[in-house]
């Protein structure tokens, strides 16, 4: 038996690099490898530039959380809800509820990359926290996430719109969510019930933000985000940030995602996963939302690579051609590769195709694009 393998981020596939056989190029972000594909991410703004050829780009825009509101008077601050959620990659849904976007068929451009910010933590009675900034890549623009309502002196102090809404506080109105990015926050306590010092849970890409005093007497959970394989691994972004309360209990918990917890201490939302941040107990700030994100993921080989074999399997980010009898291994790009096996070095040479015999030891063979 005889195996060849090869890494296709090598073979037929070096980003930013342009070959003969007019493969997809693109440079950009922090660039790995998820099986056969490659994926960019950008943890601040940058360019997404595409050098040669055209191919379809999978996408995740995450926008910048909302910070959470304050706490005062006994009352907590609303939960800041997530940045919004805009998901194209393999049937994945987008934030609010809605399916999969349509991933963009993308040639040499210059694609801008926004990451917004998150929003601060308020610390002024009578507002909210601050929106989270809009993130954005090519033509896609995902909303930031919004405040979380502020405690003063009773009355209703709603939570903000945004890419997912704000929790309220007291009985003030929730903020709303974006359609097709997140979800709403939750209310605020009643006047004159047991949860009237609480606040609501800030919302999430994947449910809205909780209710003050349910499922009990606290501030209420933030929003669960989605999570998404994109990266390569699954991975939960988009939580809301949990909602305040008095000064005698801790806050509600932050959604799924990098929500930040509600007071006592409340905790910031995490960064790049456009989580709200906490609402502040009584007497405290609210926490600042985290920051967003933006990954793209397209197929990495097109169309070099190479034929051959009596099985072709992927072994991470390598391609392994298995051989159980004599047969022809080819690769399709034109170029000069060096070949070795586990017994010897051959010399670097143009390669259009050779003939492999079967051998009774089983050789690994790694095939590399000379750059």
């Amino acid at each position: 038996m005889t195996m060849f393998g090869y890494n296709v981020l090598g073979f037929g596939a070096i980003a930013g690099t342009v070959d003969s056989a007019g493969a997809f190029r693109a440079t950009g972000g922090t660039v790995t490898a998820a099986g056969v594909d490659l994926v960019h991410t950008f943890t601040s703004s940058g360019t997404f530039a595409v050098v040669a050829g055209e191919t379809v780009v999978s996408s995740l825009v995450i926008a910048g959380g909302g910070g959470g509101g304050l706490g005062q008077n006994n009352e907590g601050g609303g939960g800041g809800g997530a940045g919004g959620y805009r998901n194209s990659f393999d049937d994945e849904d987008s934030g609010g509820g809605a399916s999969s976007e349509t991933a963009l068929t993308m040639g040499v451009s210059s694609n801008t990359v926004t990451i917004g910010a998150g929003g601060a933590g308020d610390s002024d009675a009578g507002g909210t926290g601050t929106a989270g900034a809009d993130s954005v890549f090519a033509s896609i623009t995902s909303t930031g996430g919004g405040g979380g309502g502020t405690a003063s002196n009773g009355g209703t102090h709603p939570g903000a719109a945004g890419g997912s809404g704000g929790g309220a506080n007291y009985a003030g109105n929730a903020g709303a969510g974006t359609a097709s990015q997140g979800f709403a926050g939750g209310l605020g306590g009643a006047p004159g019930g047991v949860a009237q010092s609480y606040s609501g849970g800030g919302g999430g890409a994947g449910d809205v933000g909780g209710n003050a005093g349910t499922p009990s007497t606290k501030g209420g959970t933030g929003g669960v985000g989605l999570a998404s394989l994109i990266s390569g691994a699954s991975t939960f972004r988009g939580g809301g940030g949990g909602g305040g309360d008095d000064a005698s209990a801790a806050g509600g918990p932050g959604g799924n995602g990098g929500g930040g917890a509600g007071g006592h201490p409340e905790v910031a939302g995490t960064a790049n996963t456009g989580g709200g941040g906490g609402g502040g107990n009584s007497g405290s700030a609210g926490a600042a939302g985290g920051s967003g994100v933006v990954i793209t993921r397209y197929t990495a080989h097109l169309p070099g690579g190479a034929t051959g074999g009596n099985t072709v399997t992927q072994v991470g980010n390598y391609q392994i051609h298995t051989f159980t009898s004599s047969g022809t291994f080819t690769i399709l790009l034109v170029n000069e590769f060096q070949f070795n096996t586990l017994s010897s070095l051959e010399a670097v040479e143009e390669v259009h195709g050779f003939v492999v015999e079967a051998v009774a030891l089983a050789v690994i063979a790694t095939a590399q694009l000379e750059k």
